[in-house]
């Protein structure tokens, strides 16, 4: 019996795409001078191509009836068959390549703070979708701390997230949004009711924040304000994300400081009052580190649409 896998070895690299295309177009049209036309060449080099080919292979594709083919041998079939997924394939993995690099295709693994949801973040993935439809889009939660690990790890390619950030070297930061804090109470809290509410009312409370190590910025902000109000706040519980924070706040767990733009969230169970300070203001950016092309074209979509967003709203 004949070793297969020597002969396989023995034409591997010598039958390129060049001349498969060349066998197709032969088998496909039935003539070599009408072959040789559609390929842009002559057709004595054609017809010595097809015998290299059929020499490279061992086998004989074509039954010959001089320039016209009387038909495929069973060999010829199957080749042809075979050839034309083969440039199918080619043909797919080039424009592939193509999509990929000009970040039409691929994937971006994006993450965001909670509060980016209540903000322009789904505008401006919405604006991202209807431009890059075939770019796959996936969207977690996270603390601004276990996005820059992400981003570091390769486990994210873009996160939006609260600065100052801590250990971001390499990190590229672009403007995305703005936001407020604002206080936080259970709706039925006493000082719920109170007009003229302001942050050193809260003095005596027992306050829900986040970990320091997941927000840095974020967290010495807030204790920033309680200190500009000559309190330091009694920490009664933690939670990891807003989102959790509120809930607990929703429970009656305590009272907190919040991003204003999240005020939508529980209304019916949380009261949300301004703190009208400066420093109450914050942004949000979008970091990225190494981003690849998908990537690089979500940021430019979404900083554009953003310009856009602010001029319309001048």
């Amino acid at each position: 019996m004949p070793d297969v896998s020597n002969a396989a070895q023995s034409t591997r690299g010598m039958i390129d795409l060049r001349k498969m295309e060349q066998f197709v177009a032969v088998a496909e049209e039935g003539h070599f001078h009408r072959a040789a036309h559609r390929l842009g060449m002559s057709q004595p080099p054609l017809t010595v191509a097809i015998r290299r080919l059929e020499e490279d292979l061992g086998v004989v594709l074509i039954e010959r009836g001089g320039n016209r083919i009387s038909g495929l041998t069973d060999a010829g079939q199957a080749f042809l068959r075979e050839a034309r997924e083969t440039l199918r394939q080619a043909h797919y993995s080039i424009h592939m390549a193509r999509e990929t690099a000009a970040g039409r295709t691929g994937l971006v693994r994006l993450s965001y703070v909670g509060s980016a949801l209540y903000g322009r973040l789904p505008d401006a993935i919405r604006a991202f979708r209807q431009a890059r439809p075939d770019v796959r889009l996936e969207l977690r939660e996270a603390t601004t701390a276990s996005q820059i690990v992400g981003l570091q790890d390769g486990t994210l390619d873009a996160a939006v997230v609260i600065p100052p950030l801590a250990d971001a070297a390499g990190i590229e930061l672009h403007g995305f949004d703005h936001d407020r804090l604002c206080m936080a109470l259970p709706v039925d809290h006493p000082l719920a009711s109170q007009t003229g509410l302001t942050l050193a009312d809260l003095a005596d409370e027992a306050f829900v924040l986040w970990p320091m190590i997941e927000g840095r910025g974020f967290y010495l902000q807030a204790i920033r304000l309680c200190a500009n109000a000559s309190f330091t706040p009694h920490v009664a519980q933690e939670a990891h994300g807003m989102h959790a924070v509120l809930s607990l706040v929703a429970v009656g767990a305590g009272v907190s400081i919040v991003p204003e733009s999240m005020a939508s969230f529980r209304p019916d169970r949380i009261a949300y009052r301004q703190i009208e300070e400066v420093e109450g203001a914050f942004e949000l950016c979008l970091a990225v580190q190494m981003p690849n092309p998908a990537t690089k074209a979500f940021v430019e979509i979404a900083t554009s649409w953003l310009k856009g967003a602010k001029l319309e709203a001048r």
